[in-house]
Parts: C-alpha cells; structure tokens; sequence
C-alpha cells in the first residue's frame, strides 16, 4: 500500500500509523518522521509559505516511494506533505514506512525524507517581522541524498 498526499490541512500521527498498520500481521517495524516548521539560528521566523506544481510534486512523490518499493521489502509508504502558510512548531511532513524488519523501515524512511529534501519539487518561503525570502537548497541535504547512490 502507498498512500501520497499533498494538503493544506494537518495530519494526525497515530491515525496514519494505524492506516499504515492495516491489519497486516507480517508487519514487525513501523518507523515514522515527522517535520516541523522551526525558527533556525533564533531569525524570529513567524511563518513558512510552502508551494508546489501539483502534478509535478505527485509525480516526484511517488517516483520516490517507488525507488524505496525497490531497495527495502516494504509493506506500507505513506508521505503526507503540507503545502500554504504554516507557523512555527506545525507540522509540515510525514513519512511511514512498515516492514517485517526495523532495519528496512529505518533506512526506507530515511531514504525518502533525504530524498524529499533534494528531489521533491516543493519551494519554501521563510516570513520574519522584517523580510521574507525564498529558501534554498542546502549542502548537507545533497550530501545526506548521495549517500544512497
């Protein structure tokens, strides 16, 4: 199963592990990362305006669950992404992944969120009191997705 979302509104955590769950007996790892909306380095950031070409974005979610089908045995894939205004402190990402085995729900999540940094076609605008701006791609994130190859 997979599911893949992009929304406005929030999510709930243990509703979607409980969907990811589905009943399956042979599930022994449920691994989930959530991400929030932080103030980095105390810019008193009051906001983050998240967007997206909605197709573009789809097809670039799915693409990546699809590589993580492929490397790990996997039951479920959920990745939820929130796109609008978002305040400090809520919640902006969700990624499940389920397994017969923590290591492959472990690294499969890891994997997708790395990869979520660097290939999912979403921009991010960071609000202060002051200025906004657009916020770009950072080094570490590359270097994290690479480690994969």
């Amino acid at each position: 199963m997979k599911k893949i979302a992009i929304q406005q509104f929030d999510f709930d955590l243990s509703t979607e592990v409980a969907l990811a769950r589905n009943n399956d007996k042979s599930i022994g790892a449920i691994v989930s990362f959530v991400g929030t909306v932080r103030d980095l380095d105390d810019t008193s950031i009051q906001k983050m305006t998240l967007e997206h070409y909605p197709k573009m974005t789809e097809k670039a979610l799915t693409e990546i669950a699809d590589q993580a089908y492929q490397r790990w045995k996997l039951g479920c894939i959920v990745i939820i992404h929130r796109i609008g205004d978002l305040q400090v402190n809520e919640q902006i990402v969700l990624v499940i992944t389920t397994s017969k085995h923590r290591k492959s729900a472990f690294e499969s999540c890891e994997f997708i969120i790395d990869y979520l940094k660097t290939q999912a076609p979403f921009w991010k605008k960071e609000h202060t009191e002051k200025t906004s701006q657009w916020v770009g791609a950072k080094t570490t994130d590359e270097n994290q997705t690479k480690r994969w190859d």
